[in-house]
């Protein structure tokens, strides 16, 4: 009767060896693809974040528009990619200077900026301050911006009425190859109408 040794013959130690080695491979390939992932979604939310962001703060300050009044007029011009007006900054504003003259619009760094200056009751005697300005957000080729008033048919793409419009839509165009997208912000002037 011939003994058999106790151990493991060369060929079952390489069979072994492959399994693990495909087993190390594919866990490999799983690590690396979560990693991506993750770093995607990571990357994605992040945009969306600045995009909410920048949709709350336009949302905030066209909600807060001066209507203007009987003796000191409406503060507002709206063009097809550029807006100003006179409004209540957001509460992280210094108080003494809440109240702003804002225009907002696309610089040629394709950033979308807002530019500001305390609103003052008075005529400026002297040279006028230099605007402050917040990058909102990069990447933008341009502004769509539109108009819905009472008396007029549909959005329009200029407003020169006496009175805020009842809506402003803003739709961001990004440049080309940036494959983020949102929705037209669409906002509501909650003051509208002359005040006394």
């Amino acid at each position: 009767m011939i003994r058999r040794q106790d151990g493991f013959t060369l060929l079952e130690i390489l069979v072994a060896l492959v399994v693990v080695g495909f087993l190390v491979v594919g866990l490999t390939t799983g690590v690396q693809f979560g990693v991506s992932a993750w770093e995607r979604q990571a990357h994605v939310i992040g945009r969306h974040e600045n995009l909410d962001a920048v949709d709350r703060t336009l949302r905030r300050l066209i909600e807060a528009m001066d209507p203007g009044t009987s003796t000191d007029p409406l503060p507002f011009q709206g063009g097809t990619a550029t807006l100003a007006f006179t409004a209540e900054l957001p509460m992280a504003a210094p108080a003494p200077i809440r109240r702003a003259d804002v225009g907002l619009g696309v610089d040629a760094a394709h950033r979308l900026v807002l530019r500001w200056t305390p609103h003052l009751h008075v005529i400026r005697f002297g040279p006028t301050p230099a605007p402050q300005t917040s990058e909102l957000l990069r990447g933008v080729d341009h502004l769509q911006l539109a108009y819905w008033g009472p008396t007029t048919d549909g959005w329009q793409s200029r407003w020169n009425q006496a009175d805020l419009p009842k809506l402003i839509r803003i739709r961001l165009i990004f440049v080309k190859g940036d494959l983020r997208h949102w929705p037209d912000i669409v906002a509501a002037p909650v003051r509208s109408g002359l005040e006394e």
